[in-house]
């Protein structure tokens, strides 16, 4: 099994535009074995145990439910809004997401490895400065951001290793 690790975003990922900027932007990766399409990966991503358990917090926190079925119509195209998140952008093998107050970005991306022996399995995140601070003229990500950082860190890790234990029990 490989494991996760950090990396830069790849050459054409819907994420760079907010990579080097004020903001943060992180990506780690992984592998599964055979070819793994964007659909399947988006599926297994937010139907995994630990996203259903985010989604159970969305739905009470801030009234935004969502289903299995809506993250499957997700990765098929079919729907551009899915729990607390719209769809930013699309291209092919990868999907970019914004959070209903602007200031996270989510990114799923699936790279065929030579050959069709398996895919690369993406997963980024960003987050933009503050309006207030970006009106101050000072960008800054805000105290609770550097506080939560390294749960973020590693809470980015488990959801990627979720979607590829998913993935990794697909007939």
């Amino acid at each position: 099994m490989k494991s996760i690790t950090s990396c830069a975003l790849p050459e054409g990922a819907l994420l760079l535009r907010y990579a080097g900027a004020q903001g943060y932007a992180d990506c780690y990766r992984t592998e599964v074995p055979g070819p793994v399409s964007l659909a399947q990966y988006v599926e297994a991503f937010y139907t995994s145990p630990l996203f259903r358990l985010e989604r159970g917090i969305l739905k009470l926190a801030v009234a935004r439910p969502s289903s299995d079925a809506q993250a499957r119509q997700l990765g098929e195209g079919r729907i551009d809004a899915f729990a607390a998140w719209t769809v930013e952008a699309r291209a092919p093998g990868q999907l970019l997401l914004c959070d209903y107050q602007g200031r996270t970005r989510s990114w799923l991306m699936v790279l065929p490895l030579p050959e069709r022996t398996g895919t690369r399995l993406y997963f980024g995140s960003a987050v933009v400065p503050t309006p207030r601070s970006v009106q101050r003229g000072r960008p800054a990500m805000g105290w609770l951001f550097r506080a939560l950082l390294g749960f973020h860190r590693l809470y980015s890790r488990l959801l990627l290793g979720a979607a590829r234990a998913g993935l990794s029990g697909r007939a």
